[in-house]
């Protein structure tokens, strides 16, 4: 009898990204040698999986890895049995790490294991074993931490310029030996403007404000990648950041201790000092809280697909406040089609209603904790019906504590609940949660009606558009009217419009029994708005039509 199929992931790892670009590198040779002991394995009916799960120039220190989290995401839905890596440390080389990574897997029985590092974590003796070689490695990695700190340190102390991208108004010095910088004159004026403007209005708002105007960039950054960053218009943050850098005094920021530096101050020491003063007493000028209404309850929770975080913005349009969540990649004025901006409101109440949808779901089946107890299972399903009835009166307002992420992608929204809140809502002891309770996914889409975005989340409910019906009727209307015998000035006149506001629109009485009902159900494609379809040249022949409107 041959052995049960087990489904064999391969996750690799680097901390640095040196290296990588070669055609065999690090992660290529981890992934060969767990490939070929999984083929070893192949009479215990072990199947390596096509997809590869590669992190490379991500530190051991954080959970947060994209390819980690996709192969945590796999193993939930059971998709994974085993986990093989080259050594323990490139799955974590943290203790605490690795308590939530076991619980997580043995939740989803799941298993692991070493090439190189042989043991058996079923016994008491080889989860010792383990625990012993996570303490070196995450000893390895503090030591190797702390010295770097340390040299880092002492370096700037003797006011050493250490790396990282070079501030604005400096270069690096073209000696490759040396570690100090060089001004870059045509950068050191706008940095000097800068300080003149501020010191002029003493408001960050008109600074930015004057900066556009007269045209005054970012430091255009070009990377190895070939990458380019920066050169565009500053935001207030940058320019605080310009005003509050030490460096343009001559001097190298240590944490909280700034030292000598052995490059060129750009700012006198009299304009600084009258900035620094301006900024203090800016600081302590009392600031209105928001309602808690105007609050963006998902700040720091908002995720896009490429890992970019969405930050709360708004602006302001006859004297209302209207708050958007924007991808970073587009706050500072750039371009890119993939980015996300979201009504805020919308989005907030879609997110606590699909909350509360799941959280019901999973109460009514019983599913909220690993191991269903039909003593509890009706005390838990009371204090879930709490929690629902919150999310739907108050939205996440005053629940917001329970979402710990939200990913957006084009199709799917992935939530990632908060375990210790939710169990304490629930009652529940935070290990007892069910793995499928605390991360789901919903399908989603992002229609465009006019300038308008409308967020819909699972199953689409027919929403019809009554601007369009009610003109549909009209149309209808007018055109019994001119069958009647009524000329078209004189259907306009008895409507209270012009005779080309008729003429234009009662050809929507012309369109196909099939698309008039679509309209009227809520099923017509919604890019199709008035304007557009008042626009088009329809054609006469229904089957034409159907095809043009793809109903």
């Amino acid at each position: 009898m041959s052995p049960s199929s087990v489904r064999c992931a391969i996750y690799t790892r680097k901390s640095s990204d040196e290296g990588l670009d070669q055609e065999f590198n690090s992660l290529d040779a981890q992934y060969e040698s767990c490939a070929s002991y999984i083929a070893s394995q192949r009479h215990e009916g072990w199947k390596l999986v096509k997809e590869r799960y590669d992190d490379g120039g991500v530190s051991g220190g954080t959970l947060d890895r994209p390819s980690l989290e996709r192969l945590l995401a796999d193993i939930d839905s059971g998709r994974i049995q085993m986990i093989v890596v080259y050594k323990i440390d490139r799955l974590t080389r943290s203790l605490a790490d690795f308590a939530k990574l076991v619980e997580r897997l043995e939740a989803s029985n799941c298993s692991f294991v070493s090439v190189t590092q042989s043991f058996n974590t079923s016994s008491s003796m080889g989860r010792l074993t383990l625990n012993v070689l996570l303490s070196f490695a995450q000893f390895e990695r503090e030591v190797t931490a702390e010295r770097i700190r340390d040299k880092i340190a002492a370096s700037k102390k003797k006011g050493l310029w250490m790396g990282g991208v070079c501030p604005l108004g400096y270069d690096k010095d073209p000696d490759p030996q040396s570690r100090t910088l060089v001004v870059n004159q045509e950068e050191a004026s706008r940095v000097n403007k800068l300080f003149e403007l501020y010191d002029l209005y003493g408001c960050l708002r008109s600074v930015e404000q004057e900066a556009k105007n007269i045209n005054l960039k970012s430091k255009r950054q070009l990377y190895k990648t070939g990458r380019v960053a920066g050169g565009k218009s500053f935001s207030r943050g940058q320019i605080y950041h310009v005003l509050r850098n030490p460096i343009y005094l001559g001097r190298i920021r240590h944490k909280k201790l700034t030292w000598p530096g052995q490059h060129k101050a750009i700012i006198d020491e009299i304009l600084w000092d009258r900035v620094q003063e301006k900024l203090m007493v800016a600081s302590q000028r009392k600031r209105g809280r928001l309602p808690l209404q105007e609050q963006a309850v998902l700040s720091g929770k908002l995720f896009d697909e490429t890992g970019d975080r969405l930050t709360p913005t708004h602006t302001n349009k006859d004297n209302r406040r209207l708050r958007y969540y924007v991808s970073n990649r587009l706050i500072s004025g750039g371009k890119d089609p993939s980015g996300w901006r979201l009504s805020a409101p919308k989005l907030e109440g879609q997110i606590a209603t699909i909350v509360a949808d799941h959280i019901e779901s999973r109460a009514s089946n019983y599913a909220l904790t690993n191991t269903p107890d039909l003593h509890t299972a009706n005390s838990f399903k009371k204090a879930a019906n709490a929690q629902i009835k919150k999310l739907r009166s108050k939205g996440l307002l005053q629940n917001a504590d329970i979402i710990e992420k939200v990913q957006l992608s084009p199709n799917t929204i992935r939530v990632r609940l908060a375990a210790d809140p939710l169990a304490a809502s629930l009652g529940i002891t935070c290990g007892d949660l069910s793995p499928e309770l605390i991360t789901f996914e919903v399908p989603w889409k992002l229609k465009r009606r006019g300038v308008e975005n409308k967020i819909v989340i699972g199953d689409p409910v027919p929403e019809p558009d009554q601007t369009l019906i009610r003109l549909l009727a009209r149309a209808h209307q007018w055109v019994l009217d001119m069958k009647a015998g009524t000329s078209l000035n004189r259907v306009a006149q008895k409507h209270g419009v012009t005779a080309a506001y008729v003429r234009t629109r009662s050809k929507l009485a012309f369109l196909s029994p099939k698309i008039q009902q679509s309209i009227v159900l809520g099923t017509f494609p919604t890019e199709f708005t008035t304007n557009r379809i008042l626009h088009m040249k329809i054609p006469l022949d229904w089957r034409a039509q159907n095809s043009l409107f793809g109903v």
